[in-house]
C-alpha cells in the first residue's frame, strides 16, 4: 500500500516477454487453479486500502461486508479520519472482535509522504511516519493490540535514502521489539531494481537483523519486478510472516481480482512453510469494484489455500 508514489503498471508486452526464461521455467504463469491436492485451510485477510477513500464512510458497515465475504483478519492502513479509522485502538479492536475478526497488523509509512506534483494536501489529516513518530507509531499499536507493525513503504530512490531508511528501519524495528510487536517491512516493485548499484531489498536484509525485521511480501509487485518469490524464501527461510495477495494482467499493466491474472499462487503457497507465511492479505489498489474483487478473489484462494 501506498498513497504518493506508487508505480503505475506501464510495463509493456515486450518486458513481459524478456522475463528471463528460468523465471518463465519456474512456472511463475502457470495455469494455477487446476490442481486437486488439497491444501490446509488456512484464514484470509484484507488490507483495508484495497476500499481507500471509501471505508472511513461506513466502517462497522463495510467490515459486516468483509466478514460475510468469508474474510477474518483485517490489515489496516491509512485513513483521513483521526486515529483508526475515527476510532482509538481499543475500540477499533473491540469493534473487529465483535465481527468476527482478527485486526493483527497496522500499516504507517516510513517517511512523510511525498504530494505529486500539484496535488492538494490541505484536505489530508496529519500522518505518522516512522522517520519522525517512531515512538508514537509504535506506542498507538502496541496499545490497540495489534501483533505486527509494517513500515508502507519509505524513500529508496537515491543511495542516500535507501541509507537514511535503514536508520529509520533500524530505530523503529528496535522500539517495536520493546513493545512486543512484530516489525515488518512491505515492498512494492521498486525495491528489487538497481540504485546506484544496490537493491533496497538486499540493503534491508544485509543490514536490518532478521530479528528485528521480517518482510511483508507483496507478491503481485515483486513477481511484477520480475522475481521468484520462491527464490526469496530460499535465501531468507522464515523471514515472511506476512503477504499481500494481487493479481496482474499479462502485461503487468493492470492489478487484477485474485485468479483473473498470470501469478501462480497456488505454487507459491505450497512454499509458505519454507518463506514462514502465517498471514495472507489481500490487497485491490483502487479497484472499480472492491466488494465484487474481493468475492472473485475469496472463491480463488478458497481453493487454493
Amino acid at each position: 500500500m501506498i498513497i504518493t508514489s506508487k508505480p503505475i503498471f506501464m510495463n509493456s508486452r515486450r518486458r513481459f516477454l524478456q522475463q528471463s526464461s528460468a523465471f518463465l521455467a519456474a512456472s511463475v504463469l502457470a495455469p494455477h487453479f487446476l490442481s486437486a491436492q488439497s491444501f490446509t485451510s488456512r484464514p484470509v485477510g484484507i488490507q483495508l486500502f484495497t476500499f481507500f477513500g471509501k471505508f472511513d464512510q461506513d466502517v462497522k458497515g463495510n467490515l459486516q461486508k468483509i466478514a460475510d465475504l468469508g474474510y477474518t483478519e483485517i490489515e489496516s492502513a491509512f485513513s483521513m479520519l483521526p486515529g483508526y479509522y475515527g476510532m482509538t485502538g481499543k475500540e477499533f479492536m473491540t469493534l473487529n472482535k465483535d465481527l468476527g475478526l482478527k485486526w493483527l497488523s497496522h500499516h504507517v509509512g516510513g517517511a512523510p509522504m511525498k504530494p505529486r506534483p500539484g496535488a492538494d494536501m490541505s484536505r489530508f489529516p496529519k500522518m505518522l511516519n516512522l522517520r519522525d513518530d517512531a515512538q508514537k507509531a509504535v506506542d498507538l499499536a502496541a496499545e490497540a493490540g495489534v501483533k505486527y507493525l509494517v513500515c508502507a513503504n519509505t524513500p529508496i530512490e537515491t543511495k542516500d535514502e535507501v541509507s537514511a531508511s535503514v536508520l529509520t528501519l533500524n530505530k523503529a524495528a528496535e522500539l517495536a521489539k520493546k513493545a512486543g510487536l512484530v516489525f515488518c517491512y512491505h515492498n512494492h516493485d521498486a525495491e528489487f531494481k538497481e540504485v546506484d548499484g544496490q537493491k533496497a531489498f538486499d540493503v534491508f536484509t544485509s543490514q536490518v537483523p532478521a530479528d528485528l525485521l521480517k518482510f511483508e511480501i507483496d507478491l503481485g509487485w515483486a513477481v511484477k519486478a520480475g522475481v521468484d518469490p520462491l527464490e526469496l524464501f530460499k535465501q531468507h527461510p522464515g523471514r515472511f510472516p506476512l503477504c499481500h495477495i494481487k493479481d496482474l494482467d499479462a502485461e503487468f499493466k493492470n492489478i487484477l481480482p485474485v485468479g483473473e491474472g498470470v501469478v501462480n499462487y497456488k505454487r507459491i503457497f505450497e512454499a509458505a512453510k519454507l518463506g514462514g507465511l502465517e498471514h495472507f492479505f489481500v490487497e485491490h489498489d483502487f479497484p472499480k469494484d472492491a466488494f465484487e474483487s474481493l468475492r472473485i478473489s475469496k472463491k480463488a484462494l478458497d481453493i487454493i489455500l
